[in-house]
């Protein structure tokens, strides 16, 4: 099958959503619950989509040198860790992984212990995954396969924006996280989302003067609202006040009447 536009779109959410589904029972085994490995809300880890991609791409030319294929597979999944890593630090103030306390680690974003698996999964998309998926989809029409395509862009790029404008108001919360922290962050990102509509956290990032006039016009009502509580207790005291006076003069009448009843 000959490898268009929409075979790469395929096959990213395809190796998405299969390094999700390790990434997630990976952590299940270490911590015996779920944890969303994912920095977006569906069930789909870009970066293995990404490098799936790039190999299937640049290492076909290496189909028959497995070695070459192995260790080109390393360096290219190593570079696009490295960047991601480097890249999601500097835009939402936190590290997803962190492989400081491993061996032979580079900044804590790749290690040797992830390296090697990077050319095992290399081989295995090459050889395995790839020729069983592409069978798959020579017998699909290509109508079929653009929809699906669209289909799934548009859902990603949905997800990919909400949970951008989610990450980015979370990152403006506190400071660097350094540890391996993706519950962490979904936490957060949960919290936020239960707190604000999407409306407003969407606005609220996107028009950050909008956010500042919204906070004015909280105080001019919060003030106003004063004004009217100030005004509104002091007519209850005029009125008390008065009520008091009627009080006291009514008293002195009743006993000037009592005192000249008292004098007959």
């Amino acid at each position: 099958m000959i490898i268009n536009i929409y075979t790469c779109i395929l096959l990213f959410f395809l190796y998405s959503f299969l390094g999700w589904v390790m990434e997630v029972t990976l952590k299940y085994i270490e911590l015996k619950r779920f944890i969303n490995r994912g920095f977006l809300i569906g069930p789909y880890c870009p970066i293995y989509g990404c490098g799936a991609v790039l190999i299937t791409l640049f290492l076909q030319r290496f189909i028959n040198d497995p070695i070459t294929l192995f260790v080109y597979g390393i360096i290219i999944c190593s570079i696009l860790e490295y960047t991601t890593s480097f890249i999601m630090e500097k835009l939402f103030n936190a590290r997803w992984w962190d492989y400081s306390t491993k061996k032979f680690n580079i900044n804590g974003r790749i290690c040797l212990e992830t390296m090697i698996p990077f050319g095992l999964l290399g081989l295995a998309i090459m050889y395995i995954i790839n020729p069983f998926f592409l069978k798959i989809l020579d017998k699909i029409s290509s109508k079929t396969i653009i929809i699906i395509s669209i289909v799934l862009i548009v859902i990603f790029v949905i997800d990919l924006v909400i949970s951008l404008f989610a990450l980015l108001a979370v990152r403006n919360e506190g400071k660097l996280l350094e540890k391996d922290n993706t519950e962490e962050m979904s936490k957060r990102v949960r919290n936020l989302l239960s707190k604000k509509n999407w409306t407003e956290k969407r606005l609220t990032s996107a028009f950050p003067n909008a956010k500042h006039v919204g906070i004015k016009f909280k105080k001019t009502i919060s003030a106003a609202t004063g004004i009217i509580k100030d005004k509104g207790t002091k007519i209850r005291l005029k009125e008390e006040e008065t009520l008091q006076l009627l009080q006291e003069e009514y008293n002195k009448k009743k006993d000037l009447i009592k005192k000249k009843f008292e004098k007959k």
